[in-house]
């Protein structure tokens, strides 16, 4: 049933990290109730969202009286709130921490933003790539004429939903021994901060340039680094210890010399000159069968559709079809309480009559917010 079976998260539904953080909580085996609004479409049908599977929908006006009555009983029952609204939006439609937790004292009350609930930034809008500029982590990234996105999985997901998972979980540790819930405030921005620590390490060691292509892991040194093949594709090699470097080497048919030489940076272009041709003379393919079973830290670059179907991902269960759309499985994996594979996702609201009955809801307050629910679908 998985690590957190008996656990209950309601998720105010929001967009990017606080789903996905939600989605990781109910992959481990937490009962997760994610409240919509039915005034608003979904930007994804919820049914193709990913990050809805596993989960219950709810759909609540949380501006009318009924919605928001719902919503406080919901939280009752519950051990952990999501909710990822700009500072200040929850306690005006009513259900900031304060109201909660005079309603449940052992709720821990996770808050998502990028710049968090307080600071000069707090109320202005950005997304996932103001955020990583903010802290540093954009100008590390691209190339040495201009930094490159890294997707939004840097601040979203890593620094935010990943920071806010384990917020949660250490809240529900602490709660066992005070009995007291709290608020758990991840701002993205603190997230990828503490991302950056390595950086900071080898910055503060001399060891770090802030211009890009000038360090050991941006794609500057030539045995950190991608490469095209032959056909137009490409493979990553790693080899930063000299006995795998010397192995790559072997592999490609160049100088040994050159593991030595590496240690200066003055002779990372021509190396990096010498492993471009050599990779450009095979195919991915060919140096995929040349690299097989060695420690010469190579991979091959796969996209998204060729990724589920490596053999090392096969062999590990890595992907899995959940109603019929390939995604990736639950992770990390447990050797005893191994979560189920997770439930498709589901349209929003169509769980919202059997979810507040069994939470205790009266058949008449029901019935008031289906009411208030299909007024509120037909004006949007």
């Amino acid at each position: 049933m998985g690590p957190l079976a008996g656990l209950t998260v309601i998720e105010i539904k929001a967009l990017g990290p606080a789903p996905y953080a939600a989605m990781l909580l109910a992959d481990l085996g937490a009962e997760v109730v994610v409240v919509s609004n039915p005034a608003v479409p979904p930007a994804v049908p919820a049914e193709r969202d990913i990050a809805c599977r596993g989960k219950r929908s709810v759909a609540l006006d949380l501006k009318s009286e009924a919605g928001l009555a719902a919503l406080l009983a919901l939280i009752e029952r519950a051990d952990v709130l999501i909710e990822g609204f700009r500072p200040g939006v929850a306690e005006r439609l009513g259900f900031g921490p304060e109201v909660c937790h005079k309603r449940n004292p052992r709720l821990v009350y996770g808050r998502m933003t990028g710049w968090g609930q307080d600071g000069p930034l707090a109320q202005r809008a950005a997304h996932d790539i103001n955020f990583i500029a903010l802290t540093g982590a954009q100008a590390a990234i691209g190339t040495a004429e201009q930094p490159v996105p890294p997707l939004n999985l840097v601040g979203d997901f890593g620094g935010g939903s990943m920071f806010l998972v384990m917020g949660i979980l250490a809240a529900l540790y602490e709660v066992r021994e005070s009995g007291q819930g709290q608020v758990v405030d991840a701002a993205i921005t603190d997230g990828v901060a503490s991302l950056m620590s390595i950086v900071h390490t080898l910055h503060g060691l001399g060891a770090w340039s802030v211009r890009r292509e000038r360090n050991i892991m941006d794609g500057a040194a030539p045995n950190y680094g991608v490469y095209a093949t032959a056909d137009g594709k490409h493979v990553a090699v790693g080899p930063i210890e000299p006995p795998f470097y010397r192995l790559l080497l072997e592999k490609l048919g160049l100088d040994p010399a050159m593991v030595k030489a590496v240690r200066d940076p003055a002779n990372w272009p021509a190396q990096r000159e010498a492993l471009a041709a050599a990779f450009k003379s095979k195919t991915r393919a060919e140096w995929d069968a040349v690299f097989e079973g060695s420690d010469a830290c190579y991979a091959p670059v796969l996209d998204i559709e060729e990724a589920p179907e490596h053999p090392h991902n096969r062999a590990r269960g890595t992907y899995i079809e959940v109603g019929g759309q390939v995604q990736p499985a639950p992770a990390p994996r447990f050797s005893r309480s191994v979560p189920l594979q997770p439930a498709a996702s589901v349209a929003e609201g169509s769980d919202t009559a059997a979810v507040l009955a069994e939470f205790g809801l009266d058949e008449a307050t029901v019935r008031a917010v289906l009411e208030g629910n299909a007024v509120l679908s037909k004006k949007s």
